[in-house]
Formats: C-alpha cells, structure tokens, sequence
C-alpha cells in the first residue's frame, strides 16, 4: 500500500496573497488532499475570495472561532466586525455557520483528530504554553468530537503558533496560521504521509512547512479596500506580533 500525503492548513484570515503561496507550495510537492481547519475570515480583507478558494481547494472544512461567531455578527457590532461580516456573501454565511467542528482519520495505525482551538470548544484556546489537565483535555471524547475512540494524535489551528509536542506516546500537533502567523510571520502548514485507512502500525510522518509570500502586496490590499484596522494588520503580518502586544505609535 502506497503512502499517502495530506495537507493540513488553518487560520487563512482573508489573507489570499498568502493561501495562493501555500497552495502553490502544497501542489508542487503533489499533495491533492488539503484539510483546512478553520478561520477563513476576520481580520484581513479578503474573506470572500478565501472562503471561495476554500470550498474549490480543500477536500474537507472544519469549523473555526471566527466562522462560528462572524455569521451572527448584528448591527450593533463594531465597524471592524460589520465590515469583516459584510463582506460575505448570504450563502458563505451559511456555509460558514453549518461547517462541522471536528475531523477523523486514520493512517499507519495512528487516530488523528482535528479541530480548529480544542475538544471542548471552538471557543476553548489551548496555547503552546500549557497544563498536563489541558494536554490531556484535547484528546478527550466530548460533544464536540462525537462518539468514537480517542485519538493517538491530535491536530489544531486557532493559536496561530506552530509546534509539535509527544508525550506518554500521544502527539499533540498544531499546524500555525497561513495568513496570520504570531510565532514568526512566515505561514505554516502541516503534512501528515501514512498509510491511509490502515490500522495496522507503519511508516508515518509529520512535517511543519514554512512558506514565504508577498506580505507587502496583502498588506496593500487591505489599504486599498479601506479595511479598519489595516495598520494594526500591516504590522502582525510584517513582524508576527499579536496586535494586543504592539506598541502605540508615538510621534519622532
């Protein structure tokens, strides 16, 4: 039985410039599968287009924090949210809303799961930086998961900070953000290579994949469409710093 590749991406947040770099990337290595774990929208521009190419390129589409929330946003909403909200369709709305919490699968005898933020919740942030209660937490069966065995492997999005974590033979993976990145303001991504649908054990794979874009055309497009915000967008995708931790500007 041949091995199969599978390309594991998250967190895009309207950032097309950055999808297109790490499709292309993911294509010229001949990986057809791309499993997408959630947040096509918020925070940068483009949100339509990606939802689109989203829906064109991944074989499956989980649910994230923002497409949960965003879809519900009313008119009391601050600008930035109804100008993020407004630029979507009615039917990527829905489409958004009605996207399944978790996924499934088995290769060379390891259970993945994957979900956007944790097993609890999509609303639930596990950080790099964690407890041994929220380690095990994530590999729990809950109502979000559904019925089934508990994984060997778990895969995440959400934090926008790529890793890879082993402990007690259980794996805990999360694949970083491709338009947003916070640990460094490259995109990342993740491939898993095994045997697919195969319970018995055998050559198996996990890579983090890097890949650089054009930050400066994405950040121009957000100036262009007048999206609230942009400054504070220029500077995580030029620097990886969340905007809650940057600095003001000051006056020279």
């Amino acid at each position: 039985m041949s091995l199969e590749r599978i390309a594991v991406v998250s967190d895009v947040h309207g950032n097309l410039t950055a999808l297109e770099a790490v499709l292309a990337d993911i294509a010229a290595r001949g990986i057809e599968h791309v499993i997408n774990l959630g947040d096509y929208v918020g925070k940068g521009p483009r949100g339509s287009a990606v939802v689109d190419r989203c829906r064109e390129a991944c074989a499956v589409n989980v649910r994230g924090n923002w497409d949960d929330f965003l879809p519900a946003t009313g008119p009391d909403a601050s600008v930035e949210m109804r100008w993020w909200h407004d630029e979507l369709r009615p039917d990527q709305l829905s489409w958004l809303a009605a996207l399944p919490l978790s996924h499934d699968l088995l290769l060379s005898g390891r259970r993945i799961r994957l979900f956007h933020a944790s097993a609890a919740s999509v609303h639930t942030r596990v950080h790099f930086h964690h407890t041994d209660e929220q380690f095990a937490a994530m590999f729990a069966t809950t109502d979000l998961t559904g019925p089934g065995p508990e994984p060997t492997m778990v895969g995440y999005g959400d934090i926008h900070d790529a890793y890879v974590e082993v402990h007690e033979g259980r794996t805990l993976f999360n694949v970083g953000s491709v338009g947003n990145p916070l640990d460094e303001p490259t995109p990342s991504y993740a491939i898993l290579e095994g045997r697919l649908d195969d319970e018995a054990p055998g050559p198996f794979g996990l890579q983090l994949v890097r890949v650089p874009y054009d930050v400066e055309a994405e950040i121009e497009v957000a100036r262009r469409l007048a999206m609230p915000t942009a400054d504070v967008w220029a500077v995580e995708l030029r620097t990886g710093v969340y905007r809650g931790l940057q600095k003001p500007a000051t006056d020279a």
